[in-house]
Order: structure tokens, then C-alpha cells, then sequence
């Protein structure tokens, strides 16, 4: 199946590794351009250097006022042009209610809520009738994951956003989407189960609860996101979308 991702050019944000990264892999692959975010400078050059020529890092923090302008700017002189944004960014600190600090609180609002609210703004302005913009959420948004209060507390009040957006920007032709990773097998999520007393029986225990009975592979969730941001989705927008195993279980 042909995306029409060719030569269309996109950034995604938090590039550097796991879903972001898993992301960015897909739509290179697929023939998309795409400028890739991180915090560290070499680690974004690393990214974009394994990307290939389609792709330019631009090492930022979403939390930065300045960074949706640099990254839309840097979009447009290194590949003349830009069709969308997926906005992805690190996981905040974990943690129950009584664990989480003030600081771990305003760090985190700053750059998962209103640093993306600022990129999604910011793309809003730029995009023209076929432009997207992404979101890289989590389960969260519909069922509290245990031990990730600040997370269960931000992203279903960003999914809120994306909807609000979503209906402004339709009348434009700019679609704006949602994706809810649950179990995907990255470092992040190899980190909270090793938080665990016993790693692997978390892990068994989380995989009895999907029904098809694993984690699923960044490449999967890489293929999702690039179909999402591509024309082939032209006629989906305000949706979040799971990509959980079957997880969930509504509807």
C-alpha cells in the first residue's frame, strides 16, 4: 500500500529512541523527510545520521518556548517544506500521589502538556489543508496506569486538547490525531517493570491481560504512527487510536 508520504516533511519530536524514534524510522522508510528532536545534541545527531540523508536533527527541549519556531524553521530550509508534526516526549518521573514532588509536577507540565500544546500551535499556524498533526500519548488516557500518577494526570487533559484542535482545524483540511501506546517493548517500559521486585513475573503478568499475549514491537507501533500521519488516513482526525494488544476493553 502507498502511503503518498513521499517527499512530505515532518517533524517528530522525542526522536532520539523508543516510539519517537520507532516513528521517524517508518516514515524515512516510506519516503517521508523528517526532522528529528531530542534533548541531547549528539544523541540527536546519532538519530538523524541513522536515519540517513532524509532526515536533520535539531537537538531541543519541548520545553522551550523557542523550540516549535526552530523546528518548523528548520523543517522548511533543510527540506523545503512542512506537512506535520508528531509530537512525542519522554515519559514523566513514575510515582504514586504521595511520591511526586512539586518540581517533578511543574517539570512535566511544562514539557508533556504545554510544550506540546505550543508545538501543536505553533504547526497549526504553519499547515496548510493536508497537514497533520500527531500526538504520542499513552493508555493512560482512558485507565490510570498504577505507580504513573503524573502521567494519568497530564495526558488524558492533552488528549482533551488534540480533540478541541482537532474540531478548529477541520474546516482548514489539518487533521490532528492521537496515538495510546499501553505495553510496547522500549526501554521505558523495561524500565518500570525492572522497577519491579520481580521483573519477569511483571512482565508475565502484564501479557496474561493482552489478548494477543505479548508486548508489541516499536516497529508496530512505528507503522501505526506513519499511517496515521500519512494521506492514506486523509479522513480520520480527532481520534486516539490504541495500539495496545487489545488491551483496552471498551470500545
Amino acid at each position: 500500500m502507498d502511503l503518498g508520504l513521499k517527499d512530505r516533511v515532518y517533524v517528530v519530536t522525542g526522536a532520539t529512541r523508543g516510539l519517537g524514534n520507532a516513528a521517524a524510522r517508518e516514515l524515512v522508510a516510506d519516503g517521508a523527510k523528517v526532522v528529528v528532536t531530542g534533548r541531547d545534541e549528539k544523541r540527536t545527531a546519532d538519530a538523524a545520521a541513522e536515519l540517513g540523508p532524509n532526515a536533520a536533527g535539531v537537538a531541543v527541549d519541548n520545553a522551550d518556548a523557542d523550540a516549535p519556531a526552530r523546528l518548523i524553521a528548520a523543517a522548511r530550509e533543510r527540506f523545503g517544506g512542512f506537512d506535520g508534526i508528531l509530537v512525542s516526549v519522554g515519559g514523566p518521573a513514575p510515582g504514586f500521589v504521595a511520591d511526586n514532588t512539586d518540581e517533578q509536577w511543574q517539570a512535566a507540565f511544562d514539557s508533556v502538556f504545554l510544550g506540546a500544546v505550543r508545538l501543536a500551535r505553533a504547526a497549526a499556524a504553519e499547515l496548510e489543508a493536508g497537514g497533520v498533526i500527531g500526538f504520542v500519548l499513552s493508555a493512560s488516557v482512558h485507565e490510570p496506569i498504577p505507580g504513573l500518577t503524573i502521567s494519568n494526570g497530564l495526558r488524558p487533559g492533552l488528549a482533551g486538547f488534540a480533540k478541541s484542535l482537532a474540531d478548529e482545524l477541520g474546516p482548514r483540511g489539518i487533521r490532528v490525531v492521537g496515538l495510546l501506546p499501553s505495553r510496547i517493548d522500549t526501554d521505558r517500559v523495561r524500565e518500570l517493570d525492572g522497577m519491579s521486585a520481580d521483573p519477569e513475573a511483571t512482565r508475565a503478568a502484564h501479557e496474561s491481560r493482552i489478548p494477543l499475549r505479548r508486548y508489541g514491537t516499536p516497529e508496530e507501533f512505528g507503522r501505526t504512527a506513519a499511517f496515521l500521519m500519512s494521506p492514506a488516513a486523509s479522513y480520520l482526525t480527532g481520534i486516539m487510536l490504541p495500539v495496545d494488544g487489545g488491551m483496552r476493553h471498551g470500545f
